[in-house]
């Protein structure tokens, strides 16, 4: 019995010091290892991912282990500083080649952010946020000069922007809000520019709910216009509004827009320089040329109804007819283009029968009278023609590379039941009865968006915008109680052609 438990009791021994020989190499080897990172060690309920794994415990000799801790020890520093720098996610390795990726990534998407022309927080509205679109307004050709030189910092992390081409903004895709700020100027002042039957607070309107409406672009916003900005912007330069009646108020709304409607003593005629004649008698006005001394910034209206060159067909006679030429620009264009920095054209509601038998234009083609029937159709005709001024103004760049020119799309009638000759009135007086918002991409006047495509004349695209006013026009208030006449054509100022303005000083 002694002998068996002698012999049982030193195997019962030998085990048990076997067992904790094995249990100390086991504490040891997790102490010095993280091969058992899945159990938590010593002092250490987590095991992270940057613990570095000892170079001894995976056979290397003591060089390749002295190489492999300063490689080590440099992809730690890279990492903690990443990590700092604001990446995320601490865990995700990456290699170098990775690294370089993601930061020249980062780098090309801050010059997008910073050089791009719109606004990232596109929607907002607010003065504030029209402070900070100033810089989304500017030309386009001097988007990323400064920003190029400009490196994003080390480990930001960028909002995406999904394209690193942003396209010029469509100010014609948007929509009318409330805008409860006083207008650019008053309609009971602006007498210096302003025609009286133009400004509808001096008609017997009683509402003047138009006046509260902006237009606000979908995908970007529009500068805050003041006059101090324009006149600083156009500084020695000359702008020129060369259409119709439609043009004659845009450019009266500017010059309410500049001056704010008060009166100002630094404004010259300078008409004389244009080759504009002062109007005599009853006749219609050619044209103004105004000059701001302050900064030699000159802006002209001069009446081109068809911007064609007309010329009488009898020079000796006065009831005469005027051949009307369908491939030529009207003169003034070809005389002072040399002059002009910035040229807004347009031209639409006098291209029907009345109108060219009451101004007796006979239409002319290759210098001679017109024998194509094609063109015998009025729409046919003004197509030539808006296609050769266009064609011509953009021959023009190459000698002036500094020449802006833009062609405002066709101004909408609004007419019910009739033409202004025929009973047709427009007695709505409700803002955005018809609708609000704009939301195709292509223009609302297709024959200017075809005549600009391909050059470099900017559409003015107010067509679409200005479709949704219905309510502000002239309307039937200029006449007496019992008048019938009415207005749908021209809009009451201030008003709808102030917006126009406001989109063109956002290209500018």
């Amino acid at each position: 019995m002694k002998a068996g438990f002698s012999g049982l009791r030193t195997k019962e021994l030998t085990l048990v010091t076997i067992l904790l020989m094995c249990t100390t190499v086991f504490v040891w080897t997790w102490k010095r290892t993280p091969l058992f990172s899945t159990l938590p060690g010593l002092g250490q309920l987590e095991l992270n991912q940057d613990t570095v794994v000892s170079p001894l415990s995976v056979g290397l000799d003591e060089d390749e282990v002295a190489i492999a801790f300063k490689r080590i020890g440099k992809e730690q520093t890279e990492k903690e500083e990443t990590r700092t720098g604001g990446i995320e996610n601490e865990g995700n390795r990456k290699d170098e080649t990775e690294k370089g990726e993601t930061r020249k990534e980062e780098t090309e998407n801050e010059e997008t952010r910073k050089g791009g022309p719109e606004n990232e927080e596109t929607g907002k509205k607010g003065s504030k946020n029209r402070e900070a679109r100033k810089e989304g307004t500017k030309n386009e050709e001097a988007g990323n000069q400064d920003t190029e030189k400009a490196a994003a910092p080390r480990g930001s992390v960028q909002k995406s922007l999904r394209s690193s081409n942003i396209t010029a903004c469509n100010y014609a895709k948007g929509k009318w809000v409330l805008d409860h700020n006083q207008s650019l100027y008053s309609g009971f002042g602006c007498k210096q520019w302003l025609s009286w039957m133009w400004a509808c607070r001096l008609t017997r309107r009683t509402d003047f709910a138009y006046e509260k409406l902006r237009w606000q672009p979908k995908d970007c916003e529009l500068e805050n216009f003041e006059g101090s900005k324009f006149l600083k912007r156009m500084q020695n330069k000359t702008l020129a509004f060369v259409g119709d009646s439609l043009g004659r108020q845009q450019f009266q709304s500017l010059m309410c827009m500049i001056t704010g409607g008060k009166e100002r003593d630094d404004i010259v005629d300078v008409g004389e320089e244009y080759g504009i004649a002062q109007a005599h008698g009853n006749a219609r006005t050619q044209g103004l040329a105004l000059r701001f001394s302050s900064t030699n910034t000159t802006i002209i209206y001069y009446w081109s109804a068809s911007l064609c060159y007309i010329e009488p067909m009898n020079k000796t006679n006065q009831d005469t007819d005027y051949a009307m030429h369908l491939d030529r620009p009207d003169a003034f264009l070809s005389q002072n283009i040399h002059k002009i920095n910035v040229l807004v054209l347009n031209t639409a509601h006098h291209w029907n029968r009345g109108k060219l038998k009451a101004n007796r234009w006979i239409m002319h083609v290759g210098g001679a009278l017109n024998t194509d029937k094609n063109l015998q159709e009025i729409w046919k005709a003004r197509n030539l023609t808006v296609h050769t001024v266009i064609n011509w103004a953009n021959s023009q760049f190459p000698k002036y590379p500094d020449l802006k020119v833009f062609y405002r799309s066709i101004s909408p009638r609004h007419f019910v039941g009739g033409e202004w000759n025929t009973g047709g009135s427009c007695d709505n007086t409700t803002p955005m009865s018809i609708g609000k918002e704009v939301v195709e991409d292509e223009s609302s006047d297709p024959v200017a968006a075809s005549a600009v495509k391909g050059t470099r004349v900017k559409l003015l695209d107010i067509t679409g915008l200005s479709k949704l006013r219905d309510e502000a026009h002239i309307s039937r208030f200029r006449g007496p109680p019992n008048s019938t006449a009415s207005d749908c054509l021209h809009w009451c100022l201030p008003g709808v052609p102030d917006m126009w303005n406001e989109i063109l000083f956002a290209q500018l």
